[in-house]
């Protein structure tokens, strides 16, 4: 079947990826910054059997170029989907950016150094094609996120985008003696079941939402997509010649949070709101509550996309938005009953 690197593993998405992987019945190697990590993803997947042959573990720093060429090493396809995600602006934007930037292309390099690798597929967002501008339309592949220095785009969208174009930049580099196959994945707004007890950072609202934590939801828009199809277009499009080349948007849908909060209502989740909250209010509380301070340049701005590259190439029909964040909801409430 082959062995797949898959960077970040403890991560959210990654974590499903590995799954689906090991499913399918591939050999998969992880990196990790530490090993502290290992006994929580081995937990996660101990329902596998014979997991110390189909599952190895690197230890590596995005920010650092020990053990990438380790970690390549005898991979036919890599995921990379390791990147720092947080809602907060945090101080200094290079947290987000250099380990965004700096380690896609450490990992690129890697990939170009190692003759197994056939194909990488890259974890990127739609935050790097729709987000700094200031009109309002249906965002597409061909679109790029505007990273200029008014353009209001936050830290973690600059750093998505200038990661992406430099993996771009970074391939037209390279000729056919090191060039491999590339895909790049745009999830929007990624939610659904954990496979761990790290809730991470988007399953963090939907806890403060069934929590009764937010007294009312700021009116921003965004695309859902279950983290289930999210691994499920990685693994896809490393196995699909149809992806090579293309940057793929996967999204369900779109919605105001507040559909959000009345969805969880609905289903049981009574402290979920149900009302949106005035944009002036959301930008006092965004001075106590740290993840609303990356949310108040875009309130009251549709984020739409184009979901016809996806339906065209992948052959299944996504969990519901709905379902989805249903199930995390479910899920989160379990966990805090124990």
């Amino acid at each position: 079947m082959g062995k797949v690197l898959v960077t970040g593993g403890s991560g959210f998405i990654a974590l499903h990826c590995i799954d689906q992987l090991l499913e399918k019945g591939y050999a998969v190697r992880t990196t990790i910054r530490s090993e502290s990590r290992i006994a929580e993803i081995k937990n996660a997947m101990n329902h596998y059997p014979n997991l110390d042959q189909n599952l190895e573990f690197r230890i590596c720093d995005l920010l650092e170029d020990d053990g990438w060429d380790l970690a390549v090493k005898d991979c036919d396809f890599v995921l990379h989907v390791a990147s720092p995600f947080i809602l907060e602006v945090p101080s200094d934007e290079d947290v987000l950016i250099r380990p965004a930037v700096d380690g896609t292309l450490r990992v690129l390099k890697a990939c170009s150094r190692n003759d197994n690798v056939k194909k990488v597929v890259l974890t990127s967002s739609v935050a790097a094609i729709a987000y700094g501008h200031k009109q309002s339309k249906t965002y597409d592949e061909s679109d790029w996120s505007n990273t200029g220095e008014n353009s209001g785009i936050t830290p973690y969208a600059k750093s998505k985008t200038l990661a992406e174009k430099a993996a771009w930049d970074f391939l037209n580099t390279l000729d056919g003696n090191n060039k491999f196959d590339f895909t790049v994945i745009n999830p929007v707004g990624v939610f659904g079941p954990m496979l761990t007890n790290d809730i991470g950072t988007s399953n963090s609202l939907v806890l403060k939402l069934i929590n009764g934590e937010l007294p009312a939801c700021p009116a921003t828009h965004m695309g859902y997509v279950d983290v289930r199809d999210v691994a499920k277009a990685h693994i896809f499009s490393m196995l699909n010649e149809s992806t090579n080349d293309k940057r793929i948007i996967v999204s369900e849908s779109e919605m105001f949070f507040v559909d959000v909060g009345r969805i969880l209502n609905d289903a049981g989740f009574k402290k979920s709101p149900t009302k949106q909250m005035p944009n002036w209010l959301v930008k006092i509380l965004a001075l106590f509550v740290k993840e609303l301070s990356g949310v108040t340049k875009s309130l009251g701005k549709r984020v739409d996309t184009d979901k016809s590259r996806a339906k065209s190439l992948f052959d299944w029909d996504y969990i519901s938005a709905k379902d989805s964040i249903v199930d995390t909801a479910n899920q989160l409430s379990a966990m805090d009953k124990k």
